[in-house]
């Protein structure tokens, strides 16, 4: 091979490479719902000032959603005109590409908007306001295919809103509306029918979201509600199992699932427990106050466990014995996160500092900071930067209300 080719080919090789370590992030808490990104050859320390910021989109309204990314397309709700809207983003250029309305607006004190995520599966978008109106969208140009509220099955919406972001699996769009009629529901994700409703089990929904996991050979869909968790049989709805939870206020956090193990965390000083599936029968691992997430997410790497407490800071926690490894109440303010090679990306709800650390059990140690700059104006008082940071294709996004940046995280 010739001087000329070698280049040639290494270049090609180099560009195969980065585009086959990309990674979607096709719904909330990435393509399997743990923060976990796999890609590599992210940088493992910033520049003074941080990451090169590639474009800061203006108009996304108000609201707390979080994005999903899939093929170079970044999906997110927000507000325009008082209505509730599904958005598409240029994940390359910050250009907008279509805009779909969704109704009515949330109207709440901690902030207006929506919260949920949007999960992208097929060419199609599905979308869950803070009143309860659940879409699915054409991921090409927003088309609505079908609608439907939770209302129609009896949903009661929660004091703050639906928070969920749905769940698609199979021929099935799992949620939960809650209220009397039955917790959970599967619709057809092609028309919206009803396929399954949880009966008898019922109660008051909050503001996790459904996670899918294989126990003991067969999948199960797995949710946190205020007073107790439970698994359910995909096909029917049928419940598996349920275990006590003393949420209170907000029960917000994501379960976490390994090895027959399921992992809840909420705030308010309820603290976190394990349980243990045997069969299908739970029963409690450890229950303890290490963990006291409100709602910027716990993420499992590796053996442990890493997030914010509240009254304690940013804490590392073993997964199966539930003991702090470490614990850093000073270096950042309560917040949100996610893990990508090997390192956590944490926001500062208040500040707005964003902070690059290694994910490791022998303690924090920070490897870069930034502030976002320019914060948005119109987020209400008693409002803080709730977004969850994503990082996708090399990129990371960030969202405070109108405003949406990405930055550069590539090495």
């Amino acid at each position: 091979m010739n001087r000329f080719g070698f280049v040639f080919f290494s270049v090609v090789l180099s560009c195969t490479l980065s585009v086959s370590n990309a990674e979607d992030w096709p719904e909330w808490r990435g393509a399997d719902r743990t923060d976990v990104c796999r890609e590599t050859g992210l940088l493992k320390s910033w520049p003074e000032g941080g990451p090169q910021r590639l474009w800061m989109f203006e108009n996304a309204g108000v609201g707390y959603s979080g994005f999903s990314v899939v093929e170079n397309r970044l999906f997110t709700m927000g507000t325009r005109d008082d209505q509730t809207i599904l958005l598409a983003i240029d994940a390359t250029t910050g250009k907008e590409l279509w805009v779909t309305p969704m109704g009515e607006v949330l109207k709440n004190g901690w902030g207006n908007g929506p919260r949920a995520t949007p999960t992208v599966r097929d060419g199609m978008v599905y979308a869950m306001s803070g009143p309860g109106v659940l879409v699915c969208a054409k991921a090409e140009n927003g088309e609505v295919v079908w609608q439907r509220t939770m209302e129609e099955f009896g949903g009661v919406e929660p004091k703050w809103g639906y928070s969920e972001s749905v769940l698609v699996d199979g021929d099935r769009v799992v949620c939960t509306p809650g209220g009397n009629v039955g917790m959970a529901i599967a619709l057809n994700r092609n028309s919206g029918e009803l396929i399954w409703q949880t009966d008898p089990l019922s109660g008051q929904p909050h503001y996790s979201s459904f996670i899918k996991v294989e126990h003991d050979g067969k999948p199960q869909y797995i949710q946190l509600a205020r007073k107790f968790a439970f698994g359910l049989d995909p096909e029917t709805g049928d419940v598996l199992w349920e275990s006590d939870w003393d949420g209170r206020v907000a029960v917000i956090p994501t379960p976490i699932y390994r090895d027959g193990n399921v992992y809840l965390t909420s705030g308010y000083g309820v603290g976190c427990k394990l349980i243990k599936l045997d069969g299908n029968s739970p029963s409690d691992v450890y229950v303890n106050k290490v963990m006291k997430n409100h709602h910027g997410g716990v993420v499992l790497f590796g053996d442990y466990l890493y997030g914010h407490s509240d009254g304690t800071g940013w804490v590392c926690q073993s997964f199966q014995s539930g003991e702090m490894k470490w614990q850093e109440k000073d270096v950042l303010d309560k917040g949100a996160m996610a893990i990508a090679d090997g390192m956590l990306y944490c926001v500062g709800e208040k500040s707005g500092d964003v902070v690059l650390a290694a994910a490791s059990p022998d303690g924090w140690s920070e490897k870069g900071r930034f502030t976002l700059s320019p914060q948005t104006k119109i987020r209400k008082d008693r409002g803080r930067i709730w977004t969850h940071p994503v990082i996708s294709g090399g990129k990371l996004y960030l969202r405070d209300q109108d405003l949406i940046y990405c930055y550069d995280v590539k090495q």
